[in-house]
């Protein structure tokens, strides 16, 4: 029994020994686990610390490159400045000198712009639109429409930077391209220039405006350049006159408010002496005429506003001017269709013959009035309208008059009236 009590015992102690050796080793694992996870920290640490220092070293690399590359570049311009400099002394040329070379060539460009347009194409369009005419015309002006197509393509990709040249270059080029567009429409060969002709037409309604300025402007230039150019809304009348007749000349191609709005200030503007003179010089009428069709009834409406307002023209000279222009085939063709148009409206048959009227006081236009038969038409006007519609049916019995259909003493009396 004494034994088993001792050997209980010396197990005892050997298990309490086991259990404190057993402590100290968790003691020291425990230790061990700290000492480690300090030197992770302190590896993460010594990690961060030379990414760091490496991107110092990255960037004091870039920033003596950048240092190297400026001073050769100051070295490179300074060598370059100096030759500049040298062959300046040579030479006596100086950078006015070259902005005064610009000018001129602006200069010259305005000169050559309006001598083409003045002495070539405004003449060639009037051969074109000459009724009956049976000269034949040459190889050369035959090449006229498609010189003015490549043209037209170059002057409007060439808008756009018309705020940074001289002002007095925007009548020259807006004539221009007015006269080319006549020469086109007069050869019907504006199918392929759809996008040209829209591009121009938004250009020419809305203006130009440009946000930036180019390098050289700034740095050479010593006037403020415009940063927006207007056309159509111009106050400079012979620009803005312009601007109208080309939207009207690239009608197909635009919105019907750009034509009303285009109608509107065309109207306006004759009210004027100073528009009506424009409207001859730039020979209006086959423009205006082009949109004597029943199918836009807005349009024909001004249309027949435009032209009416011209025939009621104080100035003589001025109307006599306007009547020949009218005395074309054209226009008694365009009369003579809207008139046995069942469905056209008073106001429109009024303004019609008012112009008949004024074109029956010219002799020479009788045949035209035979050719196509108005006298049958206005007779027949005549015999069916109300007689509430007075000044209307006083202007058709002057017409008949004047033409010596019916001469009676009552219509006599009506034409001196009148």
């Amino acid at each position: 029994m004494n034994r088993m009590k001792e050997t209980l015992r010396g197990v005892a102690e050997e298990n309490s020994k086991l259990k404190s050796s057993f402590k100290s080793v968790m003691d020291e694992n425990d230790s061990l686990k700290k000492q480690l996870s300090d030197a992770k920290e302190q590896n993460k640490k010594l990690e961060d610390r030379a990414r760091s220092m490496q991107a110092q070293l990255n960037d004091s690399k870039q920033k003596h490159a950048l240092v190297m590359t400026q001073k050769s570049n100051d070295s490179g311009e300074g060598l370059r400045s100096r030759k500049r400099r040298k062959e300046k002394n040579e030479t006596g040329a100086s950078e006015s000198d070259k902005v005064l070379l610009n000018s001129k060539v602006y200069d010259l460009l305005t000169i050559l712009m309006d001598w083409i347009s003045n002495e070539h194409l405004s003449k060639i369009e009037i051969q074109g639109e000459r009724e009956g005419n049976d000269k034949p015309q040459c190889a050369k002006e035959n090449c006229t429409p498609e010189n003015c197509m490549k043209l037209l393509h170059v002057v409007t990709g060439q808008l756009q930077w018309m705020p940074f040249v001289d002002p007095k270059l925007y009548m020259p080029v807006i004539q221009f391209i007015y006269w080319s567009l006549r020469q086109i429409n007069t050869g019907n060969k504006h199918a392929s220039m759809t996008s040209t002709m829209e591009r121009l037409g938004e250009v020419i309604f809305k203006g130009i405006e440009h946000q930036g300025n180019l390098q050289t402007w700034s740095e050479k230039s010593t006037q403020s350049t415009p940063k927006t150019v207007l056309f159509f809304t111009s106050s400079f009348m012979p620009l803005r006159f312009l601007s109208t007749l080309i939207l009207l000349e690239t009608a197909k191609f635009q919105r019907v408010n750009y034509l009303t709005h285009a109608f509107r200030s065309l109207c306006v503007d004759l009210r004027t002496d100073e528009g009506k003179m424009l409207f001859l010089q730039y020979q209006c009428v086959p423009v205006v005429l082009s949109h004597l069709t029943i199918s836009r009834k807005c349009l024909l409406s001004c249309a027949l506003d435009a032209l009416t307002e011209m025939a009621r023209s104080s100035d003589k000279n001025c109307l006599q001017l306007f009547l020949e222009y009218c005395s074309t085939e054209s226009v008694f063709r365009a009369c003579s269709e809207l008139l046995q148009n069942p469905g056209l409206d008073m106001c429109f048959l009024k303004k019609i013959c008012f112009m008949l009227r004024k074109l029956s006081e010219i002799k020479s236009n009788k045949k035209m009035f035979e050719s196509f038969a108005l006298p049958e038409v206005i007779k027949e006007l005549l015999r069916t309208t109300h007689p509430d519609h007075h000044h209307f049916c006083v202007d058709l019995r002057v017409i008949l008059y004047n033409l010596g259909v019916a001469e009676s003493n009552s219509a006599r009396l009506e034409s001196k009236q009148k």
